[in-house]
């Protein structure tokens, strides 16, 4: 299977508006789809895709929190002293654990003289599974207010794509804006890289941000403009950035109001407006990134050839005697 991420250093630059249409356009061209929004903490590709609804949902569990059994509890304060997460704290003359903090690492457990402290699962967010009006599914993940692990989360439901998926198919990542670990769990074992920037300062620097992640993963990386006729001047410093990098630039995005409009409406772009500037040049861009990146990995699969491994065997030196 092919696995692309559109990512951004910033947020609010078109990550979601471009992943949204690179699915939708594959699908229509008949290719076996599967798209992810791996921005755990602020989903959004299922606005932009008309779902209000889930066919499916589930909790995900995965660490442990500590509680106290006041019943046992007799208010000693070796677990506040133990805690090396400062998790436990004192009010209203009784101790307690702030289960945004706690790690679960069973410290304060081990050092209660009574036995008062046991650990309970933790719901950390919730798994998303629907078929969009579209035809293809999309796998979506809700981080819990408060709670950490969203790399680990974001890593679950690329695991679950991958799980639905066959060899054919084509598994579109929308990650979360950034260089933290939603980010990099979205980047690491994918196959390309799909850059989206805007002419503003704050924009290109956090393009060469994510960039450099990019680059550590050692992904093939292109790069899409959006809006690149605000700032002309800084369009023309992002360009002469990718050609030093030698990032295929696959096209430029208009500023075009009916951008905006279709998110409000909840419609692809090239669904409701598919005449629009920004709707055109988004269709160019998609075929662009179907001719030089589906295309060649197709024939380079077909092309490769597993490597036979020799099942190891020890060898044995025989004695001269």
């Amino acid at each position: 299977m092919l696995e692309i991420v559109v990512v951004s250093g910033k947020g609010g630059v078109g990550k979601s508006t471009l992943a949204s249409t690179l699915a939708l356009y594959l699908s229509m061209r008949g290719y076996d789809v599967i798209a992810v929004d791996a921005d755990a903490d602020a989903p959004n590709l299922h606005l932009i895709l008309g779902i209000n609804r889930w066919d499916y949902e589930e909790d995900y569990v995965d660490a442990w929190v500590a509680t106290i059994d006041y019943s046992k509890c007799d208010s000693c304060g070796i677990c506040a002293d133990v805690c090396p997460f400062n998790a436990v704290r004192y009010v209203d003359g009784r101790y307690y654990i702030d289960s945004v903090i706690c790690e679960g690492c069973l410290t304060c457990s081990l050092a209660c003289p009574r036995k008062a402290i046991v650990r309970r699962r933790e719901v950390r967010g919730k798994l998303r599974l629907t078929l969009t009006n579209y035809g293809f599914p999309l796998i979506s993940a809700r981080l819990a207010v408060g709670r950490p692990s969203s790399g680990r989360l974001v890593a679950e439901i690329r695991s679950r794509a991958k799980e639905l998926a066959t060899k054919d198919s084509i598994i579109v990542v929308d990650s979360a804006a950034g260089i933290g670990c939603q980010v990099i769990s979205s980047i690491a074992g994918s196959n390309a890289a799909i850059l989206i920037t805007e002419p503003t300062q704050a924009s290109f620097s956090d393009l060469k941000r994510v960039h450099s992640v990019v680059k550590y993963f050692m992904l093939p990386s292109a790069l899409v403009i959006n809006q690149s006729d605000i700032n002309p001047e800084f369009t023309d410093k992002i360009l002469d950035y990718a050609r030093n990098e030698n990032i295929d630039v696959l096209g430029l995005i208009p500023y075009d109001d009916s951008v905006p409009e279709s998110i409000t409406f909840m419609k692809p772009l090239i669904h409701l407006y598919p005449n629009s500037q920004a709707a055109r040049a988004l269709v160019e861009i998609t075929s662009k990134i179907e001719e030089r990146i589906i295309k060649s990995w197709h024939t380079w699969s077909r092309r490769f050839k597993p490597l036979k491994f020799i099942p190891y065997k020890p060898l044995i030196i025989k004695s001269s005697s």
